[in-house]
């Protein structure tokens, strides 16, 4: 009996064991080439500034000009189009309200532009959580693909993972259970749409994602907050720059190494940009090389200095650090966030926005919560400016650990330019008019959504720490 209880305690050994080394492997290796890549700077990008608003102003008004400066870069594609979005989806629960139909129209715009121009190639890079991790693939990409355009769904297995509790049981043990294409569990997204099969589900656990959002031809890209191929995303605030110049090969060097995860060739470009000097400093920065920056500016920040952001989810603990001293040092720090409560219908609990918020108003930072109803503020840059010099970077990526350390795949721009360049001042005066509820209802006092439940307080911290979140 003690031999046989001495072999069940080595088996049990072994089978923890050999997750743990998987965990630590999976955490700790290398980076795939041309991940987390800063670019060089470019002084011959013209650049604008895009964005879309939803407010109150005598019933819910929607400004938006992304998606349209989407399709008009689908349209006049020449040679090369390509899409890298997260979500490109019409999975959403119908009976929590209507959203416009952007997925299909997007693909519709796409298939015009094909059947336009014939010799147009168009790829498509997305993320696995849009064909249920290999569950279902919805007819927007068979329609592509039948028309002639590459779909990726990124293989994110190469990258480090965010959630290693879990995902090292995941690569040891349940990653070898097959995903169905007949699955009978529900659908997390939709619950009309495609069922979902048992391997699609401990895929999803992973909390990995290809984050970016990028839209680009031979000429020009749109690179933004925004999923403008996603209808549940259509009523969020967003915001996005339209770039030309020598960074597109940038960009599109890194979406290369994007492709490459899942063993695919982008094919060269006839790039067609145009190349004028500009008073703009323009450079890419993806994953983590986005927190390096962030921190540079934050970290060179002075008394007088204004720090102004607008973001979605923040959490990572070196930024908010970094915040911290930078209004300690006497930087004027003013940040609207999202309150975390609306989610596609569903009601969230604040969590991590409203912790952070807590923190950083004892700490000299001036902080007013996006007025959501239904929608999100899913913004995301950050922008420092001292009498001569106005820094700002912005994109897909979040203030968390998740979109900072390397884990998802996420695409900034990052700009210098004169405090006195007319870029600037539309910053400024955006900023202003969200702060200020200038011509309508945007943003509200911290007291309103302010929530200082050491639970929550807790949680927020264990989920940032081990990855346990889909933040």
């Amino acid at each position: 009996m003690k031999k046989l209880r001495k072999k069940r305690f080595i088996l049990l050994t072994i089978l923890l064991l050999i997750p743990l080394i998987v965990g630590a492997i999976h955490s700790l290796k290398p980076l795939p080439k041309g991940i987390s890549m800063e670019g060089a700077f470019h002084d011959d990008s013209q650049v604008r500034f895009v964005y879309d608003l939803t407010y109150e102003k005598n019933g819910r008004v929607m400004e938006q000009q992304l998606y349209d400066e989407a399709v008009r870069i689908i349209n006049e594609a020449e040679h090369t189009l390509l899409i890298d979005m997260f979500l490109y989806n019409d999975d959403y629960d119908s009976s929590k309200g209507e959203y416009p139909t952007r997925a299909n129209d997007i693909t519709n715009t796409v298939l015009q532009a094909m059947k336009a121009n014939p010799a147009l190639n168009v790829t498509i890079i997305t993320d696995a959580i849009n064909n249920l991790y290999g569950s279902a693939t919805p007819k927007t990409f068979l329609q592509l693909e039948q028309a002639g355009a590459t779909v990726i769904f990124t293989n994110m297995k190469p990258l480090q993972d965010s959630n290693p509790i879990y995902s090292s049981i995941w690569r040891t043990y349940l990653q070898w259970w097959p995903v169905s294409q007949n699955g009978f569990l529900p659908n997390a997204f939709n619950p009309d749409g495609a069922k979902s099969s048992v391997g699609s589900y401990l895929d999803l656990l992973n909390f990995k994602a290809n984050h970016r959002k990028v839209v680009m031809n031979e000429q020009e890209a749109l690179l933004t907050s925004a999923n403008v191929t996603h209808d549940g995303s259509s009523n969020h605030s967003n915001m996005g720059f339209v770039v030309t110049g020598a960074i597109l090969q940038d960009l599109y060097e890194s979406e290369q190494a994007v492709a490459a995860l899942s063993n695919k060739q982008l094919v060269e470009v006839d790039w067609q940009y145009p190349s004028e000097t500009s008073d703009i400093k323009t450079k890419l920065v993806t994953e983590g090389k986005i927190k390096k920056t962030m921190l540079a500016l934050l970290n060179g920040t002075t008394q007088g200095s204004d720090v102004k952001i607008g973001v979605f989810y923040i959490s990572d603990r070196d930024i908010v650090k970094a915040i911290k001293a930078a209004a300690n040092r006497g930087a004027n720090v003013q940040i609207i966030v999202d309150p975390n409560k609306d989610a596609f219908g569903l009601e969230k609990n604040g969590i991590p926005n409203r912790q952070v918020a807590a923190e950083l108003v004892k700490e000299n930072v001036d902080i007013r919560f996006y007025d959501t109803n239904g929608e999100q503020y899913h913004s995301k840059f950050l922008y420092v400016k001292s009498a001569e010099q106005a820094a700002l970077i912005g994109g897909s990526a979040n203030f968390t650990r998740r979109n900072l350390a390397d884990y998802n795949l996420e695409s900034n721009l990052y700009m210098e330019m004169p405090s006195s360049h007319e870029f600037a001042q539309q910053i400024d005066r955006y900023f202003s008019r969200l702060w200020n509820n200038e011509d309508g209802q945007y943003t509200v006092d911290f007291e309103v959504y302010e929530d200082q439940a050491l639970w929550k307080k807790l949680m927020y911290r264990i989920q940032e720490a081990t990855g346990l979140s889909t933040f």
